[in-house]
């Protein structure tokens, strides 16, 4: 089976080929596949985000199309950066200006529990649609530790691994991951079709 991946997300598109490959599964990144769309992420939750992406892709091809939406919730913060996590410091910031603005806001604060979460969504040429979701918790560092991963990684301590998602090779993270539990999930959804 072939997925288009409806993300532009470097990182989130070896994550998604690298989990679903190992399930025997062709994913291909939306620029591979000839569609350049830009699309709004206009909803309130994860979930809602990742079925607009899904569906403005699903309508300008014929194949299944598979969008996530994920962020990093930390409880202190109310949440935040949440389905703001991409943009958290402005509309087009780097992974570091993110981790820089999140580092500030907890200054001086002890609470520093936090989530990953990941809501994702599979279209099929024929409309039908499946959803999936993970989660995984942790903490987040007083500062960076590891090169590795993207986004929030080298500052979200994941307890089951005892380290940064930054120090994790894409192996460990990969196992316990947010997005891989929501798309090991996806495949046995699949699996039942």
């Amino acid at each position: 089976m072939r997925i288009i991946a409806a993300t532009k997300n470097k990182g989130k598109i070896r994550e998604i080929a690298d989990i679903l490959g190992e399930l025997g599964i062709e994913v291909v990144s939306q620029a591979d596949a000839g569609i350049d769309v830009e699309v709004y992420e206009t909803g309130t939750t994860f979930l809602e985000n990742a079925r607009i992406k899904a569906q403005a892709v699903s309508l300008l091809c014929d194949e299944a199309v598979l969008a996530d939406d994920s962020g990093l919730c930390v409880n202190s913060l109310g949440g935040a950066p949440g389905i703001f996590s991409a943009r958290y410091s402005g509309e087009n910031a780097t992974d570091k200006e993110n981790t820089s603005k999140l580092l500030n806001e907890l200054s001086g604060i002890q609470d520093r529990d936090a989530y990953f979460e990941t809501a994702i969504v599979l279209i099929f040429p024929d409309g039908r649609e499946l959803t999936a979701n993970g989660r995984v918790t942790g903490r987040i560092t007083f500062e960076p530790h590891g090169n590795g991963g993207f986004g929030y990684d080298p500052v979200f301590y994941c307890t089951e691994l005892g380290k940064t998602f930054g120090e994790a090779t894409d192996e460990e993270k990969n196992n316990v991951s947010h997005r891989a539990r929501a798309l090991k999930k996806l495949f046995e959804l699949l699996k039942q079709q």
